[in-house]
């Protein structure tokens, strides 16, 4: 595995007694999607008003080919740009899915994200909440693992290609490289319930 192999290796024997969480570049993952996921069309798919701001954020040639690649019919889209038919329940989901695909792309392939989280060398800040220890037995609890809040800079073009190529090794890497500047204790927070990133 890459990133540094003691880091899982010193939490196998206490995750065995029931520890909840994840690993801390799992829940980077998700906190990454959330903000994708966070950033778009707020109004609901089910919506006249949300399937039009999609069809508009998709009446492009990528656009089109996505919404193939989702299944939705040539005829359909047709009737749809026209304004002749609105998407059945069944393409709505597939309507919501070529969104979200295109939107990702165009976030990475604009560089916005990178941007956004660099936040002009700034970097973010990054909220660590521990696993859950409530089912592991009091004499096995590791103590004071609370959560923590660290700047994070310099990091972020990395992680947001290997988010991209979906690489999951990379992630464990920089993940890695975040806790290590915590303390010496830095392996408590390999495994966690939730990361999040401050705006």
């Amino acid at each position: 595995m890459a990133g540094s192999p003691e880091l899982w290796a010193r939490w196998g024997k206490f995750q065995k007694y029931e520890a909840r969480g994840m690993k801390g570049a799992h829940a980077l993952i998700l906190e990454l999607n959330r903000i994708v996921y966070t950033s778009g069309i707020k109004s609901p798919i089910s919506s006249p008003r949300g399937q039009n701001a999609r069809m508009h954020y998709l009446d492009s040639k990528a656009g089109r080919e996505e919404l193939l690649a989702q299944g939705v019919s040539a005829r359909a889209m047709r009737s749809w740009f026209k304004g002749k038919s609105r998407p059945s329940k069944a393409n709505l989901d597939r309507l919501d899915a070529a969104y979200w695909a295109r939107r990702r792309v165009n976030l990475i392939r604009s560089g916005w994200l990178k941007r956004y989280l660099d936040n002009e060398g700034r970097g973010r800040r990054v909220e660590i909440y521990p696993v859950d220890q409530s089912a592991v037995p009091e004499s096995r609890r590791r103590p004071n693992v609370n959560e923590r809040s660290i700047t994070v800079r310099y990091v972020w073009a990395d992680m947001v290609d290997a988010w991209a190529d979906q690489d999951a090794d990379t992630m464990d890497e920089i993940w890695d490289d975040i806790i290590s500047d915590l303390d010496s204790d830095y392996t408590a927070y390999a495994y966690v319930s939730s990361v999040g990133i401050g705006a």
